[in-house]
């Protein structure tokens, strides 16, 4: 069962989007606003595939606290935005916080739908791969990642990864030292059919050397490639 949680205050733009993930083969879930979601959330055992929020909703907490929120609780959950044309520094803040997409308003059926599959096939594959494991132990120098358990560490030290940062690491690990496009990332880790901008790639980096880096603003392991992505230095 492909299972969403949808979060949008406005009843037009809520019913468009279930309508067309339910015709597309999605069981879903309502919500009016970010507290009823956290409360749905809680009540289904947060046994959600994917979570849809909408930036701007009433209440104590927006889209940008329950993404934040529902990332600290599952960092395989898979989280899409839906902003506003105008809500450009909030899209930023919603990729740093742990989304794994956002699609601008207005939208049609298709690129819905198109990023909301691109989505729940990283979250299936996680979850296929949790159960088996092609491999045990990868390292590259001081940094290890555990494919059987999908956790990653420096120096012994676990670092608590999204499944799209450990996927980006994955893909560094296996091609250590080439320079990787944006699109050779965007295609391994977001799949070929992705149709959203080559600048989330940019942004997961930005969050991966915070987490990774001794200095992050000096990275020495994720190197920026000008002009064409970024590689892998251990």
């Amino acid at each position: 069962m492909k299972t969403v949680l949808v979060a949008e205050d406005e009843q037009n733009i809520r019913e468009f989007v279930v309508i067309n993930l339910e015709r597309a083969g999605y069981t879903i879930t309502e919500a009016e606003t970010g507290d009823q979601a956290l409360e749905l959330y809680d009540l289904g055992g947060g046994q959600f595939d994917v979570v849809i929020l909408d930036i701007m909703m009433p209440g104590e907490n927006d889209g940008l606290a329950v993404c934040r929120e529902l990332r600290s609780r599952n960092p395989s959950l898979g989280i899409i935005l839906l902003t506003a044309k105008t809500q450009e520094m909030d899209k930023v803040s919603g990729l740093m916080m742990g989304a794994d997409d956002y699609v601008t308003k207005p939208f049609s059926p298709s690129e819905l739908v198109a990023r909301v599959d691109a989505v729940h096939r990283r979250v299936a594959l996680a979850a296929e791969q949790k159960q088996v494991a092609r491999r045990s132990e990868v390292s590259s120098g001081e940094f290890t990642l555990n494919l059987r358990n999908r956790s990653f560490s420096k120096s012994g030290e676990l670092i608590e990864l999204t499944q799209v940062e450990f996927q980006i690491m994955e893909y560094f690990f296996d091609n250590p030292g080439l320079a990787l496009s944006r699109g050779d990332i965007l295609r391994r880790v977001w799949g070929p059919g992705y149709v959203g901008e080559e600048k989330i790639v940019d942004v997961n980096i930005r969050r991966l050397r915070m987490k990774v880096e001794d200095e992050p603003s000096n990275p020495q392991h994720i190197i920026t490639v000008w002009g064409l992505g970024y590689r892998w230095k251990a």
